[in-house]
């Protein structure tokens, strides 16, 4: 049978010309396994002949040419009701059963082929006019995974074809000048990977345009994951001639999609140990490399291709390839001349969106409305619309950074600025305003894509980025931890400086630090002249520069731990703070937060907190209570945050400080409250030993290894850990004795926190000692403990 007519083909009988016949994604499937030697696995595609005849027999285009009549596609309401209508229809239709018969007779075959009866598979939209030069459809249809059954798969396809009526590709056709009734649609049924890591790989830097390397992005799970931003993948750079890893950023991940053993998929934790592992092994990133240079080779162009591991056999597949056509236009900035562009110092929020595309990228705004102005847009502006289609490429190759008013992280600006790396943000509309009606046409603004935040004015100037082999020929080695090593930090100024440390993030972030060098004044004192703003915008800005600096590692910032004799040295702070004969077992920590005379202060600082998070997207930022005394301060300090919008969740995290013997004796109770425990080694040994160390007649006794102070410590540890909390330490002794380090992490603690200057020692001697511990379990001859460290 020909295939202009034939309702199915297989793989092998497809090619790349076969667009009409099977659209993009089926005929690149059929390309890659009739042509090129990499694994790809193997299925059947049904075709536009198959769709098209369903439609016919069911009378689907006379209902569906019915609905859309008068339809106006600018109208969200109208639109969403009636493409809901549409699809309903096309549910509502039961199959013709020669074609029912002949997807299933398909799906056994492929399962005879393969040696699996019944085998799971993806189904895979695959519209007709996708792919093409003047219309992608990149994302605009479904795809569902892990599936099986022949009565599952011919449900997915119908489904399949009731997306190509989903309110966005309806919207998109439209705009393009489409017929709705003339797309069709195919579905690729092929064998699923069960995979245990996925991602992307371009075969040329969408960035920079460079095509030297072969960047590939990994994370655990399914890769949808990777394509929606879900998480932050792994990224490799290989060497396109010599296959040879250039550079290596391996990164955290806490959460995978993940195929479940009946069918469907699921988001779950990823274990502990595994967060911070890298997610191809070098063979696996040298196996795809080898795989992009074939696939390149024979497209005789850049490639975007999808891939997977196996995690039975854990054998690397190509899920699916297509033409990367982005840098044919793209080196044309060098020779304009250049405006000068006036900086600013303030971070005025105009919007808020979706980080579609990360990137931080300033100039000046561009704001079209309407697609025939598009020819207007020029090279370098910031395209700012209601949302792109296809007939938009053109000008989002020239633009700097996009922002949208609608869209998600799989909508057509999403999924095209991340393969052209733009930084591009959508969905303004559903976080408070739309950007076309808010950002005024022709003012200088900076993107934060990243966090989803748009500035007024231009903040800073984009960095230019570093050539991989600088990063490569200054790195030093330091061996992965299952300890994390945070880093302790006052000055935010000092944060970009410091984010090169191989630290997991800021363990402990000293609130005090702002106030003494940029507010200078009592928080009550600029309550009371009407200026309290000044403490949430001052705060903010100073914690940003952190959680920007560090990000995506966390920033645990502690609450104000000034003591009254500190807090009356800002400007203001004689009318309210007492003289205490010992200030530092005084008025300080939780112990102000629920006071009504300092309830007022203490909301700004949560306010602060909520800007970082809210406003400037900074979701990496923690929190931690000092000084709490009892169980009932906890209690009241956590309630106060939680009325002023910070409740404990999945990303927000409330630390609190252990520097109090009430902190260990109680933590079954504290446990209650907090997601953790960070050790003030400091404080506590000052309470244990009932030692001031800044006294010199019994400085000599103050001492973190005394034996009361390391059993007080695994106490916490085991206490904590039962109720599945976690537990740091921020003082210094880890990074002095050698020996309390070894005990710390013998005792099972989960992190600690060091001072800049003494990060990298400390990575090192974890290491070291974690190598050790494993060599003592593995000859059973290590080094036993001559105290008794229970309580």
């Amino acid at each position: 049978m020909e295939k202009e007519k034939a309702f199915l083909l297989w793989f092998d009988q497809l090619e790349r010309k076969d667009v009409a016949i099977a659209g993009g994604k089926s005929s690149s499937l059929g390309e890659l396994t009739s042509h090129v030697d990499v694994p790809v696995p193997y299925g059947f595609a049904t075709t536009a002949c198959a769709y098209r005849y369903f439609f016919e027999k069911t009378g689907l285009y006379e209902k569906i040419e019915a609905l859309i009549a008068g339809l106006d596609v600018d109208n969200s309401a109208q639109l969403r009701e009636v493409c809901a209508k549409v699809r309903q229809a096309i549910m509502d239709e039961e199959m013709p059963q020669d074609l029912q018969d002949m997807i299933a007779q398909a799906y056994k075959e492929l399962g005879e082929k393969v040696g699996q009866a019944d085998p799971f598979v993806a189904v895979r939209s695959s519209a007709t006019a996708e792919d093409l030069p003047d219309a992608s459809f990149a994302g605009q249809q479904d795809t569902y995974l892990n599936v099986k059954g022949a009565e599952t798969i011919v449900a997915k396809v119908k489904e399949c074809y009731a997306s190509c009526f989903t309110d966005r590709a309806v919207y998109y056709r439209e705009k393009q000048g489409f017929d709705h009734l003339d797309v069709a649609l195919s579905a690729a049924v092929q064998m699923m990977v069960f995979s245990k890591a996925a991602g992307v790989m371009f075969t040329v830097n969408v960035a920079t345009g460079d095509d030297k390397n072969i960047l590939i992005e990994g994370a655990w799970g399914l890769g949808e994951y990777v394509v929606q931003g879900t998480v932050t993948p792994d990224n490799y750079t290989v060497n396109k001639a010599t296959c040879e890893i250039v550079e290596k950023n391996v990164n955290a991940q806490d959460i995978k999609l993940i195929r479940k053993a009946d069918g469907d998929c699921e988001e779950v934790v990823v274990p502990l140990d595994e967060q911070n592992e890298q997610k191809l092994t070098d063979e696996q990133i040298k196996q795809l490399a080898e795989c992009a240079k074939k696939i390149e080779a024979h497209y005789g162009c850049y490639m975007d291709m999808e891939w997977g591991v196996d995690e039975r056999d854990n054998k690397v597949y190509i899920l699916q390839a297509r033409p990367e056509t982005v840098w044919s236009r793209r080196n044309k900035e060098n020779g304009a001349p250049k405006e000068e562009k006036k900086v600013t110092t303030d971070r005025k929020v105009i919007v808020k969106g979706l980080p579609a595309s990360p990137g931080n990228v300033a100039g000046r705004v561009h704001v079209i409305l309407d697609p025939s102005h598009i020819d207007e847009f020029k090279e370098g502006e910031i395209l700012v619309t209601e949302m792109t289609a296809p007939d938009w490429v053109p000008a989002m190759k020239k633009a700097k950074a996009i922002v949208t008013d609608s869209g998600g992280m799989t909508c057509h600006a999403s999924i095209v600025s991340r393969e052209l790396g733009i930084p591009c943000i959508v969905g303004t509309k559903s976080r408070g305003e739309a950007a076309t009606t808010t950002i005024p046409d022709g003012i200088d603004v900076t993107i934060d894509a990243t966090h989803g935040v748009v500035y007024e004015g231009i903040i800073e100037e984009p960095k230019a980025e570093q050539p991989a082999q600088q990063v490569v020929a200054a790195a030093e080695y330091f061996p992965p931890t299952g300890t994390k090593i945070y880093m302790n930090l006052g000055d935010p100024e000092l944060a970009e400086k410091y984010a090169t440390l191989p630290c997991d993030g800021i363990g402990l972030m000293r609130e005090e630090f702002i106030w003494t060098t940029y507010i200078h004044e009592h928080p009550l004192y600029l309550i009371k002249i009407g200026q309290p703003e000044k403490v949430v915008d001052q705060l903010a800005e100073g914690i940003r520069q952190v959680c920007q600096a560090m990000a995506p590692r966390p920033v645990t910032m502690r609450f104000s731990d000034f003591k009254s004799s500190e807090y009356r040295d800002l400007k203001g702070g004689d009318e309210f703070e007492p003289n205490e004969p010992s200030a530092l077992l005084g008025w300080r920590g939780a112990s102000r937060y629920y006071d009504p005379k300092y309830i007022e202060a203490f909301k700004l600082e949560c306010m602060a907190v909520r800007k970082v998070r809210e406003e400037f997207g900074l979701k990496n930022l923690n929190v931690m209570i000092p000084f709490c005394r009892n169980v009932e301060e906890c209690e009241k300090v956590t309630k106060i945050m939680a009325d002023c919008g910070l409740s404990r969740g999945k990303d927000f995290k409330v630390w609190l400080m252990a520097e109090i013997p009430s902190n260990i004796i109680l933590a079954d109770q504290f446990n209650k409250f907090v997601d953790g425990y960070s050790i003030g080694s400091n404080d506590l040994t000052m309470l244990v030993l009932g030692c001031d160390r800044d006294n010199d007649t019994v400085s000599h006794i103050y001492d973190e290894r005394n034996l009361a102070v390391r059993r007080a410590i695994r106490h916490l540890i085991e206490v904590a850990h039962k109720d599945g909390k976690t537990v740091s330490i921020c003082g210094q002794a880890p990074s002095v004795y050698p020996e309390f380090c070894e005990f710390l992490i013998k005792s099972g603690i989960d992190s600690m926190s060091v001072n800049p200057d003494t990060v990298k020692f400390t990575k090192k001697l974890a290491a070291q000692i974690e190598q050790r511990i494993m060599m003592d379990a593995l000859t059973g001859k290590g080094r036993q403990e001559v105290e008794d460290l229970n309580w």
